[in-house]
């Protein structure tokens, strides 16, 4: 009788799905949102502020004032949300903590427990769950039950100055498109910078999270030109009105 083929993986086709992987590609989703917020909301603001003066001063004034207070508007909002979330884990960490020194044979059986969930057998998961507490206990109960890597707590810091950097570069297109140019050109050229921004971004998005490229685009680029025609608007009629 032949043998059956023997599939051979090779290292470079592994799939990474350690959590360091995962939290660097849930830190590149928040950039690129990031940066699709500091697009969509600054262009929104310029393109109104375009309609209703001809001043490029203001125009770019308005630009610049949108652009810090939104970048500081995420970093702020980053920080206190991910400062939150790591006061919740130190929590269950330091419950867990006190749970393995009061009552280990509880906490191994818990162990066990979750193991034979995941598909194990009940005399494998024990074997495994003590294995892993004899090795390191915290970590195991924290890997499995919480979901937490305690060396490797969220940093609420790191968070404030990615969101910050994302939405500044995101928000510097839209100032620079509208105040480079000439009168004339200045809105066409920002929404069609704009427009080609947003796809990038879309179609970057999409990828990282195994999405439809074009569905995920068409939102956010319809999303982008809904706004820019809304603040238009507004900054057309206003300035009439004060004209």
């Amino acid at each position: 009788m032949a043998e059956p083929d023997t599939v051979t993986v090779s290292a470079t086709h592994v799939e990474p799905h350690d959590r360091s992987f995962s939290e660097r590609l849930n830190w590149l989703r928040a950039a690129v949102l990031g940066a699709n917020d500091g697009i969509v909301s600054t262009a929104g603001l310029v393109i109104g502020v375009a309609a209703a003066t001809t001043s490029r001063g203001a125009v770019l004034t308005a630009g610049l004032a949108g652009l810090a207070a939104g970048a500081m508007s995420m970093a702020v909002g980053e920080y206190v949300s991910v400062s939150t979330q790591r006061d919740s884990e130190r929590a269950l960490i330091a419950k867990e903590v006190r749970e393995l020194h009061e009552e280990p044979d509880a906490e191994l059986a818990e162990l066990a427990g979750l193991y034979e969930a995941k598909g194990l057998s009940p005399d494998l998961a024990h074997r495994v769950a003590v294995e892993l507490t004899r090795h390191d206990a915290l970590g195991a109960h924290a890997d499995v039950e919480l979901g937490i890597d305690p060396d490797n707590l969220t940093n609420p810091w790191h968070a404030a100055w990615a969101s910050m950097a994302a939405f500044t570069a995101g928000a510097l297109l839209p100032v620079l498109a509208i105040v480079l140019p000439p009168l004339t050109w200045r809105v066409p050229v920002t929404v069609a910078a704009v427009v080609l921004a947003l796809g990038c971004t879309g179609v970057l998005s999409a990828r990282l999270g195994d999405a439809d490229p074009r569905r995920a685009t068409a939102r956010v680029v319809l999303g982008g030109l809904l706004a820019m025609a809304v603040t238009y608007g507004i900054g057309s009629l206003v300035g009439t009105q004060v004209g």
